[in-house]
């Protein structure tokens, strides 16, 4: 018999290794898109890849929390409960206004402390996490895809990072990342180390102007 050794890791217990976060192509992500059939869903689709917020944290919103003016959509973080301003895509805000539109005239409630997202039929109730995966499900089932909720926030960090005119500092706050290592595995592997582009944000150290900015339903209850 061998005699025993102080192993830091089992023989027959390998390390698993760690995959690399799964994003949506840019020509797959616009099949998924065409496959969509309700305005509402073109919406969400839409906030989740250009804001990058968790599906749990976008489906929360209330309906004074989407500011076109300034084009942000505020958020509660999951882990600190903060609320939070998302920059977003301006074709969001026409997709979510058309689906408002569509929603409205036929009875869903309009009041600015309700939830932004609704169910498309009576009686009309908020939309829950479960509902939205099953409307992904259908997409997919079509396009023969097996595309998640989560893919669609890597594909949104994966967007940020190769971005040459964003420092990765700038999206870790974004994405709401307690590491920048974390930051690091959405970005191509082109492009070189994080430390290397790490740059603290402009006015208040990580936390940058739009981390002071107030969310815009505190700037609307402040003019009240």
């Amino acid at each position: 018999m061998e005699p025993f050794k102080g192993e830091q890791q089992g023989r027959y217990r390998p390390r698993v290794p760690r995959r690399i976060p799964r994003r949506i192509p840019d020509a797959l992500f616009d099949a998924l898109f065409a496959a969509l059939k309700y305005h509402r869903d073109r919406a969400l689709l839409a906030a989740w890849v250009s804001t990058g917020a968790r599906a749990e944290e976008l489906l929360t919103v209330r309906q004074d929390d989407a500011d076109p003016g300034q084009q942000l959509i505020s958020v509660v973080r999951k882990g600190s409960r903060e609320r939070q301003d998302m920059p977003t895509a301006s074709d969001v805000f026409v997709w979510l206004r058309l689906y408002q539109q569509q929603a409205w005239e036929v009875g869903v409630p309009q009041k600015s402390h309700l939830p932004l997202w609704w169910t498309l039929r009576r009686p009309w109730r908020p939309l829950t996490y479960h509902a939205a995966r099953a409307m992904l499900l259908r997409a997919n089932a079509l396009l023969g895809a097996n595309w998640t909720l989560h893919d669609l926030r890597h594909t949104a960090a994966y967007r940020m990072a190769r971005d040459p005119q964003l420092p990765l500092t700038h999206v870790q706050w974004v994405l709401g990342y307690a590491h920048l290592s974390t930051t690091e595995k959405d970005r191509p592997r082109s492009q070189l180390s994080c430390r290397a582009m790490e740059r603290p944000l402009p006015g208040d150290g990580r936390r940058g102007s739009l981390g002071n900015r107030p969310s815009p339903a505190a700037r609307r209850h402040s003019q009240a």
